[in-house]
Order: C-alpha cells, then sequence, then structure tokens
C-alpha cells in the first residue's frame, strides 16, 4: 500500500469502546492492519481488526468478534515472510490463538494451564517469540511464566490446525508476574526476562531454568509493569514502575544501575516501544497526553529531552512503533486509535 503519494501525517479511528490493547500486522501484505481490543470492565469485550483503505484513506473496520474479558495483550504472530497461517494472539483469563480470513476470525485454540482447577489466574500479558513462531510465554498474577509451544498440525481438508502445549512452567517472581518478553540474546529463541510486583527484572534462559539472573531492583520495591527490549541491540532493555513518571533503561552488562531515566513525563508512564530500526530511538506515551521520542546514542550522559512531541487528545494507553514500516507509530486513548508519521 503506498501511502506516500497523499503524505498524510495521521490516520485516526474510532472504535466504539475504550481501546486498550493494540497490535500492528507484521504480515508484508497486510500492512496497515491493526487489532484493537476494547476495555469495557465487565465479562463482553471485543476485539476490531482495522485496516486503512488506499483509496478513501481511512480505516474500516474489517472484523469484530467477542472476546471474554478485556484483552490485556493482543499480537499478530511475527511471521514477516507470510509462511504461517495468519495467526492473532490474545492474553486475559487464557491465551487464545485465533485463525484471522477475510470474511471471519475464529478461536483456532484456547491455552490453559490449569487444567485440574475451576480457578485460573488471569494473564497479565504473553510474547511471541520472533526467531521461532511456536514458542510463546505468558506471565500470569499466580506468580508463574508459561511457556508454550504450538504446533500447525496436520493439514485437514486445505486447514492446518493449530494446537498447543505446555513446555515449561516456571515461578518466576515472589508476587505477581505483569510482562514477560524474549530477548533476541543467543539466537533469540531460548532467553526471556520478565517484571513483577516484586519490583524486580528477571532474565531467565531456557536452557538452564534452575537459575534466573536479577537484572534490575527498583529502588523503593514499586511493581514494574512493562519490559520491553532494545529491538536491535539485544543488550539494552526499558522497563517502569506502577504509577511512575519515568522510564528506566538497562544494560545487561550492568545490572541493577540504570543507564539512563527518561523523565520529561508529567503523569504515569503507559507505554514504551523501542523503534524497530534502531537502537537509540524509544518511544514512550503516558496519563499526560504525550508520546514523546528519544534519541539514546549519548548514553549513559544524562538524557534530558525527547526530540520529537506529540500531544494526543487524551491519556494514551499504550503505543506501538510498526516493526515493518519503521515510519509509523500507533497510540491509543479514550475510543480513538492513531497512527502517526515520524
Amino acid at each position: 500500500m503506498s501511502l506516500h503519494g497523499k503524505r498524510k501525517e495521521i490516520y485516526k479511528y474510532d472504535a466504539p469502546w475504550t481501546v486498550y490493547a493494540m497490535s500492528w500486522s507484521i504480515r508484508p501484505d497486510k500492512r496497515f492492519r491493526l487489532a484493537l481490543g476494547s476495555f469495557v470492565e465487565e465479562y463482553n469485550n471485543k476485539v476490531q481488526l482495522v485496516g486503512l483503505e488506499e483509496e478513501s484513506s481511512e480505516f474500516v473496520c474489517r472484523n469484530t468478534f467477542d472476546h471474554p474479558y478485556p484483552t490485556t495483550k493482543i499480537m499478530w504472530i511475527p511471521d514477516t515472510k507470510g509462511v504461517y497461517p495468519d495467526l492473532l494472539a490474545t492474553s486475559g483469563d487464557y491465551l487464545r490463538i485465533w485463525r484471522v480470513s477475510d470474511t471471519e476470525t475464529r478461536l483456532e485454540c484456547l491455552l490453559n494451564n490449569n487444567k485440574n482447577s475451576d480457578f485460573c489466574a488471569p494473564l497479565t500479558s504473553f510474547d511471541w517469540n520472533e526467531v521461532d513462531p511456536n514458542l510463546l510465554g505468558t506471565s500470569s498474577i499466580d506468580t508463574t511464566c508459561t511457556i508454550w509451544g504450538l504446533e500447525t498440525g496436520q493439514v485437514l481438508g486445505r486447514v492446518n490446525l493449530v494446537s498447543g502445549h505446555v513446555k515449561t512452567q516456571l515461578i518466576a517472581h515472589d508476587k505477581e508476574v505483569y510482562d514477560i518478553a524474549f530477548s533476541r540474546a543467543g539466537g533469540g529463541r531460548d532467553m526471556f526476562a520478565s517484571v513483577g510486583a516484586d519490583g524486580s527484572v528477571r532474565m531467565f534462559d531456557l536452557r538452564h531454568l534452575e537459575h534466573s539472573t536479577i537484572i534490575y531492583e527498583d529502588p523503593q520495591h514499586h511493581p514494574l509493569l512493562r519490559l520491553c527490549w532494545n529491538k536491535q541491540d539485544p543488550n539494552y532493555l526499558a522497563t517502569m514502575a506502577m504509577d511512575g513518571m519515568e522510564v528506566v533503561i538497562l544494560d545487561v552488562r550492568v545490572p541493577c544501575t540504570p543507564v539512563a531515566r527518561l523523565n520529561n513525563h508529567r503523569a504515569c508512564v503507559n507505554g514504551i516501544a523501542w523503534a524497530p530500526h534502531s537502537s537509540c530511538h524509544i518511544c514512550t506515551a503516558a496519563d499526560d497526553h504525550q508520546a514523546l521520542i528519544w534519541d539514546i546514542q549519548q548514553m549513559p550522559r544524562a538524557i534530558d529531552d525527547p526530540i520529537l512531541a506529540y500531544t494526543a487528545e487524551g491519556e494514551i494507553n499504550n503505543v506501538q512503533w510498526a516493526c515493518t514500516q519503521p515510519d509509523w507509530i500507533a497510540i491509543c486513548y479514550n475510543n480513538c486509535l492513531e497512527i502517526l508519521r515520524v
């Protein structure tokens, strides 16, 4: 899709509900497609798939489907070549894998780790491994992380059936785990990190799960809500504390000492996204209506100001940088999605 002829810098979509989770499609043939999850404080929630129409330059909703509880995260399968089925995953009460077609989205499998109990521990987040899209990792309030294996199994008719199994479950933290992310280090398949209510960032290796490494602990033991690995340099990651106004940049080679603190926001930070194409650019978004892009090249010298700032019309809940078209960032606030050319 060539939108460069029109040179619009911002495209906006109004959803029928508050937007929280969102994800850019990664397939090369579905460039300006995003999945949006509703945040409604009741059982019945929705996911919408929206796309930018080339002719009208407007977002249109291509598909809406029901989702129990709000999605804590949505991700498209990290399939840059378009060789896997067109799959979407959501976390909430469980991890669900959905198959998307032009006409409908249908539930392909529901991955439930507590088979022997009526109780389910909600999932706070998950990550889909970019090197091996048959691996996903979930984080839960029950202090555990679970690594799932997917099989796009035997072909029935013309459809691959997708199923999943638990590869490993581990107690990752002393309290709730709030986020999990695979690292690109060491081949990109086996290393991941998690953050949680105990205020620590911990690093794991699937080949040696008997121990973990604490990379950072919040000095006030505030819960850490998000972590995000640098897309180009696997030594760097960013994290943020609950109700915190700053983003902390860490270097795994120098544990426990932040290499930078990004603290221009005037209200609590809700989202972090590294540039897909550059090791020194990161976007942060917060309740102060601001999305800020920072250049962190001069670390460990202090980084005082962002290089770009965008002010939205509401508190920004989430930010996502499109990995297949790095000049576009998506933000959501209230019931709006906006994509911004950077």
